[in-house]
């Protein structure tokens, strides 16, 4: 027995028409997170005895700076989607919405944070 509209059916959406795009966009932040991690561990391990001002000198190259933006938005985004997919599959009622919308103001406000701080020390102030 088939519950879905005539409409529905010809369209081949699912509830929302949208799971096959955040799927995706899911693995994809999953696979640059592999190698943009990879940058930051190696990154973490040539920084580990230097004072402030050396990792200051190695954000100042341009290079670092764009690298380490996508590590934290590439992050962020990845964090956002996958605490929604726990909060859509485990929270029921009115609670669900709520938590969706701080799940996402969280993820801007760390990613902003975060994004302020790499440009800071990159231009050096």
């Amino acid at each position: 027995m088939d519950m879905r509209t005539p409409l529905k059916r010809v369209r081949g959406y699912g509830a929302a028409g949208e799971g096959t795009g955040h799927f995706w966009l899911q693995r994809l932040t999953a696979v640059a997170n592999l190698f943009l991690i990879s940058f930051f561990v190696v990154l973490l391990i040539a920084l580990h005895d230097e004072p402030y001002a050396g990792v200051r000198a190695a954000f100042a190259n341009p290079l670092v700076g764009l690298v380490m933006g996508l590590v934290v938005i590439a992050v962020c985004v990845h964090m956002r989607l996958g605490m929604q997919t726990i909060i859509e599959d485990y929270v029921h009622g009115g609670a669900r919405v709520a938590l969706v919308i701080l799940n996402t103001f969280f993820a801007v406000l760390v990613a902003s944070a975060s994004l302020f701080a790499i440009v800071k020390m990159s231009f050096g102030a």
